[in-house]
């Protein structure tokens, strides 16, 4: 085999991890300083120190882009242990929740991704095709763990617990815009778990 035939073809491009890794910083410094709206490939491209076709090599568009990268950072957020018990799960579920909302840059992505969305059908829908039911079902499997458990009912709405597990969280960060006290996640787990066993 000659030195011609070993070199990697130039056609398909390969993506290099560093460089990835530099642009999905560079996305999410640009959402949390100028906001979905404002933020444009080339001001990524030029943050991450690539060119644009970097980008474009990844994703077709900058929509894509962000859920992308928005997706990577929040799905595993929801990631769960199992516990043993339907307390731990829910305490370790709303630590996760708390973390994923106060982190520095997200905190200032999710207001402004939020009334995007709600002038935006086609980003609403991408939001919650990439993060939304992706992190939906994580919780999901929680719930469905403490059902086989015996810890909550077979007939629990599902749809409805998790609006529960996670409505109080964002209303009081991102609504009333108040800190979260020592001991207020575990008083919360504690009223979840009653909330969550009334539901039949």
């Amino acid at each position: 085999m000659t030195e011609r035939t070993r070199r990697t073809p130039t056609g398909a491009a390969i993506l290099q991890p560093k460089i990835t890794s530099a642009i999905i910083e560079a996305v999410l410094d640009e959402l949390a300083e100028h906001g979905y709206a404002r933020l444009s490939m080339e001001a990524v491209a030029r943050r991450a120190g690539v060119g644009k076709s970097a980008l474009y090599r990844r994703w077709p568009s900058k929509q894509d882009m962000v859920m992308a990268v928005l997706a990577e950072f929040s799905v595993p957020l929801a990631e769960m242990p199992d516990t043993g018990s339907l307390r731990g799960d829910l305490v370790a579920a709303l630590h996760a929740i708390h973390g994923w909302l106060t982190h520095p840059r997200f905190s200032l992505i999710l207001p402004d991704l939020t009334v995007e969305a709600a002038r935006n059908p086609a980003l609403a829908e991408a939001v919650q095709a990439a993060i939304g039911d992706p992190r939906r079902a994580l919780g999901a499997d929680v719930l469905h763990r403490a059902v086989e458990r015996g810890e909550l009912p077979a007939g629990l709405n599902l749809d409805l617990a998790l609006d529960l597990i996670a409505a109080p969280l964002y209303w009081r960060l991102h609504v009333r815009l108040v800190p979260i006290e020592p001991g207020y996640l575990d008083d919360l787990a504690e009223h979840l778990m009653c909330a969550l066993a009334a539901q039949v």
